[in-house]
């Protein structure tokens, strides 16, 4: 446990001067995911559609932007939706900005106001059924604030199909509340995950550790219609796909970069 905690601390700090980037690759090993032209090299898979078809443009990219938006759907009938980058990661440190913007589609459920995410150790969105609505995967929730005043923290945990082991015993709720701030209106905010494989993972708000937690693996409900060979039940989650998440709520999404980290040698 030492040492993983020590790769997170060496990363974390060698983090603080890449921010701002615009080459596709840095002299420090990090890697741009989006190219700020593009999707090309991303998979959509929305519920109620076949892999590849990204209904009512919902993913599109705009001033360099990835921006997820339901103007062409009419009422939103459960189609949640998730862009796939092409290829998986196992051990890597992801950081990513957001926003939220403008108002929730008509149909979409109430708790998606201002509700997005980023899906991590995802099951291949090509081994998806038509009809499953959340991948087997970890998700990083992201919340806005819906300015009330009220605490609403983002960079949470939840586990659509899946379980983590924290505080020492396995959480027995499908979310784990972060202790972030509350971030309100339509600013951008800063996301980082922190993924040492199967053992243990880090979230990161603007800078500040928000939540911890271990041994991610398949389990639990939420996710439905899934193809029952996927689900193996207590199978650790060493790697997996990453994912930005539609919900109902347009969303935005930046300067997506990632870090792979060395595995420990065994």
């Amino acid at each position: 446990m030492k040492r993983l905690i020590y790769i997170i601390v060496a990363v974390s700090s060698i983090f603080i001067g890449c921010t701002g980037l615009k080459g596709q690759r840095d002299n420090n090993g990090w890697k741009s995911l989006f190219n700020g032209k593009d999707i090309k090299n991303w998979f959509v898979k929305i519920h109620h559609h076949d892999v590849g078809v990204n209904f009512g443009n919902t993913f599109r990219v705009e001033d360099g932007i990835i921006k997820i938006r339901y103007d062409q759907y009419g009422d939103f009938n459960d189609q949640f939706g998730h862009l796939y980058y092409k290829t998986p990661f196992s051990y890597y440190h992801l950081k990513f900005e957001y926003r939220f913007v403008g108002d929730l589609q008509k149909g979409a459920p109430s708790y998606t106001l201002r509700n997005s995410g980023v899906m991590f150790h995802s099951q291949d969105p090509r081994t998806m059924l038509k009809e499953q609505d959340w991948p087997i995967s970890i998700e990083m929730q992201l919340l806005g604030g819906l300015g009330d005043g009220q605490p609403r923290p983002t960079g949470n945990m939840c586990s659509p199909g899946t379980n983590v082991v924290y505080q020492g015993k396995m959480a027995s709720s499908h979310c784990l509340n972060s202790i972030s701030k509350t971030y309100d209106g339509d600013q951008w905010v800063r996301g980082e995950l922190i993924v040492l494989g199967d053992s243990l993972i880090r979230h990161i708000i603007n800078g500040d550790t928000v939540l911890e937690y271990s041994k991610p693996q398949i389990g639990g409900g939420v996710a439905n219609g899934y193809d029952p060979k996927i689900k193996i039940d207590g199978k650790l989650l060493s790697s997996g796909f990453i994912a930005l998440q539609s919900e109902g709520q347009p969303v935005d999404f930046k300067n997506i970069w990632i870090k792979e980290l060395p595995k420990p040698r065994k």
